[in-house]
């Protein structure tokens, strides 16, 4: 926590010689970049359950994660008062898990029980106020032991001539490339060293579509739809799937998978001090899953600077065609995993959020605006539960 707040205290200083070189007295909105908003979080996430994938259904699954991501937004307005806004942001997180570790299952430990997740990103978008619309682009990366993936995305958002609603459309990209480490009693050619694995692709194409409307001073909702492709290796090389005749295999899916969800949210804003915020989500695939999302959270404003967010998730899926437990499978199956991640689970996520955000400034310093600290406990039907708090410092 020290640490974090030195930072903290490093962009506040930034932020203040940033507004000193960009004040404009005239009134009229800068042409030169500016910091608009920077974000600090850091999330500490853990979990434990006994179905771990990588011995085949059986075994355990504890993981911790410690996550940080920084964010900085930057914007500037055209000689057409067209505002663009460039988003920077750089993620790295580090896990350690008891199941990755037994992909070599007579190691205490091996390479695979802790691995570090490197993900920089870049978005630019430009809005022109006087005709509601907006177009975007980014670019994205993402950096672990076995896994690489690059990332694209373009995007358009139209208003209604009133301002009262917006459509939006995006297509996404993320062409990745998997490392195939196998559990090491199915490697050939001995013990392979980590830059002997070979690789294979793995891409998705995302199409998405929304529609916002205000239907008054009170109540706001969209409507959401997806349609997601993916082809390549959609398998985890390291999964192992028993057979009923205790034989070890390597998790087998379909190269190819087609994902629709459909969302609806609404939020409804309850006097001066009270927020519902709803979410509903349907999810369905060629692989036989189907879902359900219930979201609701609901912000309680406590003083005009201070609020508390108490929300609550429940989720439910069937199982995809291929799963089967631990020592279930047949040799007749074609395609088989027994990742419980595609079982069939209910799950239920709850906790709260509390903000604070002072008018001078958290700390009394006026660009050290709001601070957030949220915990939320996950329970899933197999019996796996997790526990993730975070914090996110953001500056103006």
């Amino acid at each position: 926590m020290k640490k974090i707040f030195l930072t903290a205290a490093g962009l506040v200083t930034l932020l203040q010689s940033f507004a000193q070189k960009t004040k404009d007295s005239t009134g009229f909105e800068s042409r030169k970049l500016k910091i608009e908003e920077v974000n600090l979080v850091s999330s500490y996430y853990t979990q434990d359950g006994n179905n771990a994938a990588v011995t085949g259904g059986i075994g355990s699954e504890k993981l911790t994660d410690i996550a940080n991501v920084f964010d900085v937004k930057l914007a500037m307005y055209d000689k057409k008062m067209r505002k663009h806004t460039f988003d920077a942001e750089v993620g790295i997180d580090h896990y350690t898990s008891a199941s990755s570790d037994m992909i070599d299952l007579k190691a205490n430990s091996s390479a695979s029980h802790s691995d570090t997740r490197f993900y920089p990103s870049l978005n630019w978008s430009v809005e022109n106020d006087a005709k509601g619309r907006t177009v975007g682009a980014a670019l994205s990366f993402s950096n672990e032991f076995d896994y690489r993936s690059f990332g694209g995305n373009i995007i358009f958002s139209q208003k209604t001539k009133n301002r009262n609603g917006e459509f939006t459309a995006k297509f996404q990209t993320y062409l990745d490339q998997v490392k195939l480490v196998a559990p090491i009693e199915l490697r050939t050619g001995g013990t392979q060293r980590h830059y002997d694995y070979p690789t294979t692709a793995r891409n998705t194409f995302a199409g998405s579509i929304s529609y916002s409307q205000i239907i008054n001073e009170r109540l706001q909702i969209m409507f959401l739809a997806d349609i997601v492709q993916q082809q390549g290796y959609l398998s985890l090389p390291f999964h192992r799937v028993y057979f009923s005749d205790a034989t070890v295999h390597q998790e087998n899916l379909p190269s190819t998978r087609l994902k629709i969800p459909l969302g609806f949210r609404a939020n409804y804003f309850l006097g001066d001090r009270f927020i519902i915020r709803s979410y509903y989500r349907f999810y369905t695939d060629d692989w036989g899953l189907t879902s359900h999302t219930a979201n609701i959270e609901v912000p309680i404003k406590l003083t005009p600077f201070l609020s508390v967010s108490p929300f609550y998730r429940y989720y439910s899926q069937s199982a995809i065609k291929y799963f089967e437990a631990y020592e279930t499978h047949t040799e007749q199956d074609q395609f088989y995993t027994s990742n419980y991640d595609l079982s069939k689970f209910t799950s239920n996520f709850f906790g709260a959020g509390i903000r604070f955000a002072p008018p001078k400034g958290v700390l009394g310093e006026k660009h050290f605006n709001m601070i957030e600290l949220r915990y939320g406990h996950y329970i899933r039907s197999t019996g796996l539960t997790s526990d993730i708090i975070s914090i996110n410092l953001k500056f103006k």
